[in-house]
């Protein structure tokens, strides 16, 4: 998810995502186990600055889909923008533990501002680093080729 959008809206803007939060919260009562539509309207929460909205869509995502790495991470976004740090990082933990591998934006996601200055995110860091290692040994032993 790295869903938020950091930049400041017009009045339109803001307008065009409260008609669509709108309408995608209409869908929700209607299919609630609709997991692309809680997708998009969690990141339309998150876009409008609404995070604690935002991190209920991502508790109903989790619960719907517990082992998806990428929920998982959204959901840590989520809790790291509402000020629950330290959870934020136990559910990093779950979605690296699930799979979760995009190393470079989970360094660059603004929704982690926060979290990254929380002592609890050096053993995120750590993990990073270690990932990194194994991503560049497994670059060093993919690419060499066996002589006959």
């Amino acid at each position: 998810m790295g869903k938020t959008i950091q930049r400041k809206l017009g009045r339109r803007q803001t307008r065009d995502l409260e008609i669509e939060i709108s309408f995608f919260e209409a869908l929700s009562h209607r299919d609630p186990e609709n997991v692309e539509l809680l997708q998009l309207l969690g990141d339309d929460l998150s876009d409008a600055a609404r995070y604690a909205d935002g991190l209920k869509v991502d508790e109903r995502l989790v619960a719907l889909r517990p082992l998806d790495a990428n929920i998982r991470f959204n959901y840590a976004c989520s809790l790291a923008l509402t000020g629950a740090l330290d959870q934020s990082c136990l559910e990093l933990e779950t979605a690296f533990n699930l799979g979760y591998r995009d190393v470079r934006w989970l360094q660059e996601d603004p929704d982690l501002d926060a979290l990254r200055k929380h002592p609890g995110y050096r053993k995120i860091r750590a993990r990073i680093r270690a990932l990194d290692k194994d991503k560049d040994k497994d670059a060093d032993t993919s690419g060499t080729v066996a002589e006959a």
